[in-house]
């Protein structure tokens, strides 16, 4: 009877272990920060909970500042996934935007990373903190894409043509920082009605 052979293991690079290494560092931070606040994530609180030491986290990241920057980035690579599964491109531009709206609201309520984004920019804009300018640019990013969508749905007739662009980018925008903010102040609230609600405020506005 002839034995079978297995195929050897692929062995994991250098890059590998280190993608790992982070990318479980970050999520122990962004659980520690939706617990128990942005002060309970110390660098061994931190390594402690991703099973590694205090000194690899600041070896990946350096400082502080360096793991809530790379945290902030991960955040918004998280949305931006959760958006394209949503295929926002291949909607009419107000069906973008209450895509947008809808993806947000509907994740804001489950996604605890997201929660610890909004904690450390609540913390970051009351400490008048340098973290205020990285929270500033992710912001931005989201106003400009929605502005897009708005000038799309204009350009196809669905949405008024006398609305102004940039200030239905900034009002929606506004929109999902408010209830994010009063979700960190009221974790009980019931996002599922305020989604709906929201929703058909925004369709009854900005239709044709």
């Amino acid at each position: 009877m002839t034995a079978t052979l297995k195929a050897p293991a692929a062995r994991r690079t250098q890059l590998d272990r280190r993608q790992q290494s982070e990318s479980e560092l970050l999520r122990a931070a962004a659980e520690l920060i939706a617990e128990r606040g942005v002060a309970a994530a110390t660098f061994e609180s931190i390594g402690q909970r991703a099973g590694y030491s205090r000194g690899l986290v600041t070896q990946r990241f350096g400082s502080k500042q360096g793991l809530i920057e790379a945290l902030i980035a991960r955040l918004q690579a998280r949305v931006e996934a959760l958006l394209d599964a949503r295929h926002l491109d291949d909607l009419s531009g107000l069906d973008a935007v209450l895509g947008f709206v809808d993806v947000f609201l509907g994740n804001l309520a489950s996604d605890g990373e997201m929660r610890a984004y909004f904690t450390l920019m609540a913390g970051a804009v009351s400490d008048v903190s340098d973290l205020r300018a990285p929270f500033a640019a992710a912001h931005k990013e989201v106003e400009v894409r929605l502005e897009a969508l708005v000038l799309r749905g204009q350009s196809e007739g669905v949405i008024r043509a006398g609305l102004n662009a940039d200030a239905v980018a900034l009002m929606v925008g506004a929109l999902l920082l408010g209830l994010s903010t009063q979700r960190l102040v009221d974790p009980g609230m019931d996002l599922e009605p305020i989604r709906e609600t929201s929703l058909a405020a925004l369709k009854a506005s900005f239709s044709a």
